[in-house]
């Protein structure tokens, strides 16, 4: 985690299969500059909804249009976040099936997704923080998988997509361009990753 520059960094327990609605490591700036790690809520609730369920319907959204939505455009020029994983998952239509792949960064380090969070208050006074991940047009590797894949940083880019008082929308929207297909893998995996109970490396061994 010396990559993101943390004013501390908690020990993460390892997890192979992270649902919607589970709590996910997040890296976020804060107003004095520093930078931390906390835990968000997957699925993005804006802060003026009504009903917390919405966020089952915003784990994504798409780049090309994140700061025209009102769900996320307050989300997109205050509070950007970094999700760090190891890698995901992707899901291929073959016939009426799903077969699970896997895609990782060639070398084995840490991906860095660029996310979006976003404070809610319920009726009842109590605060939840929750996020989405990003996503953009497949590159060449991905798309024989999903049309869509997440908008992944480079580590030149950090500085800018966390940067709190950086507003200029095509200065972010930059970013927004496929990984590099050169420098992914990707492999098929078992359909043990299609349960969110199975929580283990079993999730990323090759079918």
């Amino acid at each position: 985690m010396k990559v993101y520059r943390l004013s501390s960094s908690p020990d993460l327990p390892p997890r192979f299969n992270i649902a919607p609605s589970q709590q996910i490591a997040a890296v976020r700036q804060q107003n004095g500059g520093d930078r931390e790690l906390t835990f968000l809520q997957w699925g993005l609730i804006p802060s003026w909804s009504k009903d917390p369920a919405i966020g089952y319907k915003m784990i994504n959204a798409r780049s090309e249009t994140v700061h025209e939505k009102p769900s996320f455009k307050q989300a997109f020029l205050a509070r950007r976040c970094i999700i760090p994983a190891s890698g995901f998952y992707e899901w291929e239509k073959v016939g009426k099936e799903k077969v699970p792949h896997y895609i990782h960064l060639r070398d084995g380090d840490v991906m860095s997704l660029a996310g979006l969070w976003e404070r809610w208050k319920s009726p009842e006074g109590k605060e939840l923080e929750t996020c989405t991940i990003l996503t953009t047009a497949a590159n060449s590797l991905i798309k024989k998988v999903h049309d869509r894949m997440p908008v992944i940083l480079h580590r030149a880019e950090f500085n800018i997509w966390l940067n709190r008082e950086i507003d200029d929308i095509n200065r972010l929207t930059e970013l927004f361009h496929p990984y590099p297909s050169d420098q992914l893998e990707e492999y098929v995996v078992t359909k043990a990753v299609s349960s969110p109970s199975n929580d283990s490396s079993e999730c990323i061994i090759p079918a």
